[in-house]
């Protein structure tokens, strides 16, 4: 039986359009499913049907008939998993390269979604049919931290931090260029680019908001290379690697947004060969912080992989640089660590 769920209209909703309202309320969903709720009626202002575009008034009472989590028809896959951390309500990993994180066309196995299948068997179903305890994703060559919900409480509960931009993400990239200032920010919308359908760009017609928070680490003078630590406020698709080509220095390796086709200008001819034999951008998401659902800040750790610290040793060896000096310290203040302990 499907379930359903009452929402008051306050004065702060005032003028609000009604499928706003719902996409801020119900974050568990998409803005297209929340469309399809109301075309189909499973949405009633005030005992009837309404319109997305419906703007409130204040006072209204909303039910929603939400509908049933669906199962999920990926089959499920012995794939190994790299597990962090692991409890009733949700799981973390550490994803490697090259890994799909849910069934689509192209990929429909062989995915990370595939292998939670097969070790948790108890995945929520809210994420949708092919994304059983998907609350984000990272793309295919990105590696690095990522949490499944293994219920639907939980799944909802993260899902309202990832829309209020509450979860801390950081990630290390290397990118093509010399970033000349110590950090900044990236304030640019992101769409689907308005030719290249599996692009995403700053200019597209329709867009979002996002936003990336940087710092420098490291600058690679003689190589024109800058190693950063990036923060999500937002998270759009291949967001870091769109505004980091929009700065013209894209993310090492990033075959889609002109990290690749720089491989070439690279004067070192060892520093060439690493970066031309990696298959995968230089970009990893080390760090993930989150409220859990019993209330605990938790945050984990992932050491940057093994094909990508090849190349920093490289680098840090040829300009007499440490590795040791590269951490800097959490956004957020103190938190408790949750390591990578099988690193």
């Amino acid at each position: 039986m499907s379930a359903s769920q009452s929402l008051q209209v306050t004065a702060e909703h005032v003028a609000m359009r009604l499928d706003r309202f719902l996409d801020d309320s119900l974050p568990e969903l998409s803005r297209s499913q929340i469309k399809r709720l109301i075309d189909e009626g499973a949405v009633t202002l005030n005992g009837g049907t309404s319109k997305p575009g419906f703007k409130l008034r204040g006072g209204e009472e909303i039910c929603v008939v939400l509908p049933d989590p669906l199962a999920a028809t990926a089959e499920a896959e012995p794939i190994p998993l790299h597990i962090l951390y692991e409890d009733p309500a949700l799981v973390v990993v550490n994803k490697p390269a090259h890994l799909v994180v849910h069934p689509a066309p192209g990929h429909q196995s062989g995915t990370l979604v595939n292998a939670l299948l097969h070790h948790c068997k108890d995945l929520s179903g809210v994420g949708g049919e092919l994304r059983p305890g998907i609350v984000h994703r990272l793309d295919k060559d990105t590696s690095g931290v990522m949490v499944a919900t293994k219920d639907d409480r939980t799944h909802r509960y993260l899902a309202r931090q990832f829309k209020a931009h509450s979860i801390q993400r950081r990630y290390r990239a290397l990118v093509h260029g010399l970033v000349a200032e110590t950090m900044g920010t990236i304030d640019q919308p992101i769409g689907r680019h308005p030719v290249h359908r599996k692009k995403m760009s700053t200019a597209a017609r329709s867009s979002r908001r996002a936003v990336t928070r940087w710092q420098v680490l490291r600058r690679y003078e003689a190589d024109r290379m800058t190693l950063l630590d990036l923060s999500l406020e937002t998270g759009r698709t291949h967001q870091i690697r769109v505004h980091m080509a929009g700065m013209n220095c894209p993310v090492v390796g990033d075959p889609l947004y002109g990290g690749a086709s720089r491989i070439k200008a690279i004067a070192d001819q060892k520093l060439r060969q690493m970066v031309a034999a990696l298959q995968r951008q230089f970009l990893h998401a080390w760090q993930l912080g989150f409220e859990h659902p019993n209330g605990l800040q938790m945050v984990f750790q992932a050491d940057v992989p093994s094909e990508l610290q090849e190349i920093l040793c490289y680098l840090e060896g040829k300009y007499h640089y440490s590795l040791t000096d590269l951490e800097v310290p959490p956004r957020s203040g103190p938190v408790e660590m949750i390591p990578d302990e099988n690193s």
